[in-house]
């Protein structure tokens, strides 16, 4: 059966992201290292800067993109439903990790590449697709500005769980997940007291005016343009 174009593509930059990742770890996420993988995938370099307009970078972000979506479907096809939510988000930040765990050498390569102020918002923008695909496997239904604060704190969770995990030297990586688990035991003592301040009679009339604001924030539909970060209700 012949393949079409986008097929095509997908295939070469299937195998120039396999063949970088040979690379990468003496290379880093770089020039040297993009041109080698075109040339180990048998890809021309005009038609792998096609598939990949900012060379290493976007290769960087297509490794990226390439442990969420593992991760999403791994996560839709386990049955965690005897798992309280708060065990569901630290074992999905777990097999994140776990599955980066044959390249994580790239990962750390990433990690130095983002940090680079011009690639912070790249850096920025992973982080968050890994914090949406984490909730949006695991079900989440919000579409108010809680969309936006699950993701925001997730993110913070994963970045330093991320680090902390590329140093970490312990069997198993068992100080990695006390350290998750401390992190997520954080954010819920954070949960906790937003509920204790709403429900607390004094302190309720000062929420009036953020929670009329937050019930006016709405989640990007799924026909928004890429760009826009949510919408108001009116």
């Amino acid at each position: 059966m012949t393949q079409t174009a986008t097929e095509t593509g997908i295939a070469d930059a299937d195998r120039i992201l396999d063949a970088a990742l040979m690379h990468v770890p003496f290379d880093g996420w770089s020039e040297a290292a993009f041109r080698a993988a075109a040339a180990d995938a048998d890809v021309e370099l005009s038609a792998a800067r096609a598939l990949f307009p900012r060379g290493a970078v976007d290769l960087a972000m297509a490794f990226h993109r390439r442990g969420d979506r593992e991760m999403a479907e791994t996560l839709r096809a386990e049955d965690l439903s005897g798992m309280r939510f708060r065990a569901k988000v630290a074992h999905a930040v777990r097999l994140r990790l776990d599955l980066a765990e044959p390249h994580k050498e790239a990962v750390r390569r990433g990690t130095t590449l983002f940090a680079l102020p011009m690639h912070a918002p790249d850096g920025a923008r992973a982080l968050w697709e890994t914090a949406d695909a984490i909730w949006t496997a695991l079900g989440d239904t919000s579409d108010d500005l809680n969309w936006y604060t699950k993701r925001a704190t997730l993110s913070g969770v994963y970045s330093a769980t991320v680090l902390y995990w590329l140093g970490d030297q312990s069997a198993g990586h068992a100080a990695t997940w006390s350290f998750l688990d401390r992190r997520i035991d954080d954010v819920m003592r954070f949960e906790t007291l937003k509920k204790q301040v709403r429900e607390n009679r004094f302190l309720k009339p000062f929420m009036a005016g953020p929670d009329w604001i937050a019930k006016r924030v709405r989640a990007p539909s799924g026909t928004a343009p890429a760009d826009l970060p949510g919408r108001w209700r009116s």
